[in-house]
């Protein structure tokens, strides 16, 4: 049986629930949120309900022997990031500033106010049943620009270097990765020197941290 760990019990959370439930019946599904009430509105679905803030959750339960199949964030955090920073701890890892210099290498950027930098092929909302097809946008009909996940990893900006973990599609509109990719980062993030920029992808959608690690 597949498991998928759904970290976030929001709107992208409860829609991931009800996607990835209808299209796989053989499927355990964890849905993880700190909030009690939005895991409320969780029962009766096809779901086993977890109270636990997301991060902590897979800093605690992300160990060999006990790893799901995959993982979809869905929640307002870079939760790549969150994960990494749990397993250096503060003293290992630390954010870095990201100058908007780096705005005009990237399609539609948008800063948050945490420092993260959201990129978007798409400066139109996206339909929630996107089933992102390999040649084309669903929306304009015209081909698909160079896949983010790839314009991101060849991303070249003073001396950063680039980290990009892959979002793949597990239905239209939901996007996850496996626990795998997370453990063959945290391996990359202590070999390199010097500042970085630690992103989360899809086809069409990003959105990337600076980080350093020390050594």
């Amino acid at each position: 049986m597949e498991t998928i760990w759904i970290i976030g019990a929001g709107k992208f959370g409860m829609r991931a629930v009800t996607s990835l439930s209808r299209r796989h019946k053989n499927l355990k599904i964890v849905l993880v949120d700190q909030d009690c009430e939005k895991l409320d509105r969780a029962r009766g679905m096809a779901c086993l309900t977890v109270h636990s803030d997301g991060g902590a959750y897979l800093e605690t339960h992300l160990k060999p022997g006990n790893l799901p199949d995959w993982i979809v964030p869905a929640l307002p955090v870079h939760l790549v990031w969150e994960w990494c920073l749990r397993q250096l701890g503060p003293e290992g890892l630390t954010r870095v500033n990201i100058s908007a210099e780096i705005d005009g290498q990237l399609p539609n950027p948008m800063h948050g106010s945490n420092g993260d930098i959201y990129v978007s092929h798409a400066n139109f909302i996206c339909p929630v049943n996107c089933c992102e097809p390999d040649d084309i946008c669903t929306v304009t009909q015209q081909p698909r620009k160079q896949e983010m996940f790839k314009l991101l990893a060849k991303l070249r900006f003073k001396d950063f270097s680039s980290l990009v973990i892959q979002s793949h599609q597990l239905a239209p509109g939901v996007g996850g990765y496996g626990p795998e990719a997370l453990f063959s980062l945290l391996k990359k993030i202590k070999g390199i020197k010097g500042p970085f920029l630690l992103s989360t992808a899809c086809r069409c959608h990003g959105v990337i941290t600076g980080g350093t690690h020390k050594r």
